[in-house]
């Protein structure tokens, strides 16, 4: 069949007797073995099915293509997966890939498998400019997938498992790129989801396909262990056991072995050596309940002396991906420190599978922390795509979030929220809420008053100060750190941009309306909805922003609108270019639609004109600003503007100011400035002499009268021979 051929006509294959299948789907039979006869037989249909659907298909390796997906419904089976889960895995190349369609197998399997398949079928067919987006929008699907069924994550690592295990065929450089990427993102989401073992198991074999050479060194010491360090093991182990069982606790103890990809990055981080690195014993207690954690762990301190400052409990504050257990170092009787964890077996459980462990979709629980705590990730993640620009951005913030050395804050009720390292006030601000970011403008931690851009420490008590008439400011992504608050931050400035916009495009328009005896209010709305669609604008808020921003003449819209003879513009332009007391009023907090000129530098106060800029919106130049006359040669786009009456904000402003050449002089001068309540932004020498120097001082003023009273204090000291405003 063609793939342009309908899906009905696809003729699907009847489940086979389990002596009848190859030995992959019989190890796939055997690893699903907690599942009842007849979903077993369902799974072995799938095969079928997928296997017709792949028929002529071999993996670069030259195995039959249907191999490899079934590997990864077997991984996902020793995580005892659902049925629904191992049968979207076997079939989770097939729309992509093979004739079969979504309908089909939602016909066959139903529509959750169908759904399935479609959350992990990737993005290859879509046209991108480069690999790095394609990876990026790739992985912004499959969040998206995600956040619909947890599951599709779980089916995606499988994948890359396999993918790992078998990466030899492909080319030296596929298999960096592929070693990469899962080093840097389907590790980190495996360790974000809790899934230890295989977060180990996928940066083991990432290591070893991009540093092969130190993978085998690596693993060659980890092997050839001297006898001395394998019998001290064992000295350790043996005293550790004989106290618990005297204490009458029920526990398992193993001793815990390092992989080379976490000996290679502490060596890096810490800058150890192996033999350092290797210097640490290390135990897990596995008990029955949460009061024998505690008591093993008064226990394990009596044999061995703990080392001041090392403790950490994660049952208590767990960690932002659900993970429990009491870290403990001890003393250890050869110099060498012993690293303990204590947990229940639950939490071990959840510790090594995350959130495949007690799968609950069937059971319609609530799931484990580690289910619900994911959940509100990508909750979050989901948030953060609406608002983001683009894939890369969005990846990026993601990557934020997925090495998070995180610190554990408490809100003023007690709640615990864990955040990035370095994060601020602000960043546990959006943490809380986005409107409680959007609205912050300070912070008390322990109860002490701080600014936004304070760093936090674990343990700290945060509490946010909101104001209704706060907004963020761009300033803010230069200090946030957590992917939730640069996107949020991102998202509101474009809409308060996209929102004065608006309200600026609108009375441009209103006025050139005015000026040909109409309004917006008069106009017949299916003339208005014909103007719209002729020039693309899904609202008329997009053609008012569009006008703001200078992308199109308020005159020619509104001359269009009303459906004016061509010859009123020029009569129109001459009368506006006579009225100058029919302006714009501005407040000068216009975000991303006014600016204001460098040439002339303009400040509440002065007598200002707006020049229409195409991309810039309004450009403010004072009336006297020496660039006004080539202005006035383009009519069309001169905007009669001026202050309205609550204006706000700080303004830049320059003074030329000569002074005594000598020492001492600039801090005067400073001094008297800062005297003003202006605030100095920059400081350059114009020229200098034996006796006098030139000095351009760019500060920042409120209004005309406020730069007056910074020239009448800096002229009053004696050191100044004059003052002059640029």
């Amino acid at each position: 069949m063609t793939p342009g051929e309908p899906a009905h006509a696809v003729s699907l294959p009847a489940a086979p007797a389990l002596q009848d299948v190859p030995d992959y789907v019989q190890a796939l039979d055997g690893a699903a073995s907690y599942l009842p006869d007849d979903q077993r037989a369902l799974i072995r249909r799938a095969w079928a099915v997928g296997a017709a659907a792949h028929a002529g298909q071999t993996r670069k390796s030259g195995e039959p293509y249907i191999t490899h997906p079934v590997a990864a419904a077997t991984i996902l089976a020793e995580q005892r997966l659902d049925m629904e889960t191992l049968i979207a895995a076997i079939l989770h190349d097939t729309i992509e890939d093979t004739p079969l369609s979504r309908e089909a197998i939602a016909g066959e399997f139903g529509e959750t498998v169908a759904e399935l398949v479609e959350g992990v079928t990737k993005l290859d067919k879509l046209q991108f400019r480069d690999r790095q987006e394609a990876a990026a929008e790739s992985f912004r699907k499959m969040l998206l997938a995600m956040s619909r069924d947890l599951r599709v994550i779980l089916i995606k690592l499988a994948d890359r498992l396999h993918n790992m295990r078998t990466l030899g065929a492909q080319s030296g450089e596929a298999r960096e790129r592929i070693a990469r990427e899962t080093l840097e993102i389907y590790a980190p989401i495996a360790q974000r989801l809790g899934m230890n073992l295989l977060k180990s198991e996928l940066q083991d074999l990432g290591f070893r396909a991009l540093h092969p050479w130190r993978h085998a060194v690596i693993e060659k010491r980890i092997r050839t262990q001297p006898v001395v360090r394998r019998e001290a093991l064992a000295k350790i182990q043996s005293q550790l056991a004989q106290r618990l069982a005297m204490e009458g606790l029920a526990h398992r103890l193993v001793g815990r072995v390092k992989t080379p990809w976490s000996i290679y990055t502490k060596m890096r981080a810490e800058q150890k050596s192996f033999d350092q690195m290797m210097d640490v014993f290390g135990f897990r207690v596995v008990v029955a309940t949460v009061p024998d954690c505690y008591h093993a762990l008064g226990v394990v301190h009596s044999v061995f002396k703990p080392l001041d400052g090392r403790f950490r409990d994660f049952i208590a504050i767990p960690k932002a991906n659900g993970y429990q257990s009491l870290h403990t170092v001890l003393f250890g009787p050869y110099g060498s420190p012993i690293e303990v964890q204590i947990r229940t077996e639950e939490m071990d459980l959840i510790a090594e599978r995350g959130i495949a462990a007690h799968w609950s979709y069937k059971h319609g629980g609530a799931g484990n922390s580690a289910q619900s705590r994911a959940s509100n990730w990508i909750a979050g993640l989901l948030e953060s795509q609406r608002s983001t620009g683009s894939s890369l951005e969005f990846l990026e913030n993601v990557k934020v979030d997925l090495f998070p050395d995180e610190v554990y804050l408490f809100t003023p009720k007690g709640d615990i929220l864990s955040l990035p390292r370095n994060s601020t006030a602000l960043d546990f601000a959006y943490a809380v809420h986005t409107d409680v970011g959007n609205h912050a403008v300070a912070a008390r931690v322990d109860k002490k008053l701080v600014p936004l851009r304070t760093k936090l420490v674990s343990g700290q008590r945060v509490e946010i100060i909101t104001a209704k008439s706060a907004a963020p400011n761009p300033q803010w992504l230069e200090f946030v750190v957590s992917g939730k608050a640069r996107t949020a931050i991102r998202h509101q400035l474009k809409h308060l941009e996209h929102e004065d916009a608006v309200q600026l495009g609108h009375r441009m328009l209103d006025r050139a309306l005015e000026d040909l005896k109409t309004s917006l209010e008069r106009l017949p709305s299916a003339q208005l909805e014909a103007y719209l669609a002729e020039f693309k604008y899904p609202r008329l808020e997009a053609l008012l922003a569009d006008i703001a921003l200078g992308n199109r003449m308020p005159v020619q819209v509104a001359q269009a609108l009303a459906r004016q003879a061509p010859g009123t513009g020029d009569l129109l332009d001459t009368a506006r270019a006579t009225l100058p007391q029919d302006k714009i009023l501005i407040t000068g907090q216009e975000r991303g639609v006014i600016s204001f000129a460098n040439c002339c530098l303009p400040v509440p106060g002065d007598e200002i004109m707006g020049f229409h800029t195409t991309g810039k919106g309004i450009v403010v130049h004072r009336m006297d600003c020496p660039n006004v006359v080539d202005y006035r040669k383009s009519p069309e786009r001169w905007v009669p503007i001026g202050w309205d009456r609550e204006v706000s904000g700080d303004f830049q402003a320059a003074l030329r100011i000569e002074v005594e050449n000598r020492p001492g002089v600039l801090a005067q001068v400073a001094a008297a400035i800062a005297q003003a309540e202006s605030n100095i932004d920059r400081v350059e020498y114009l020229e200098r002499d034996t006796s006098v120097a030139g000095i351009r001082f760019s500060i920042e003023v409120h209004d005309r009268k406020h730069l007056a009273e910074v020239i009448r204090r800096v002229r009053r000291l004696n050191v100044v021979h004059g003052v002059q405003r640029l």
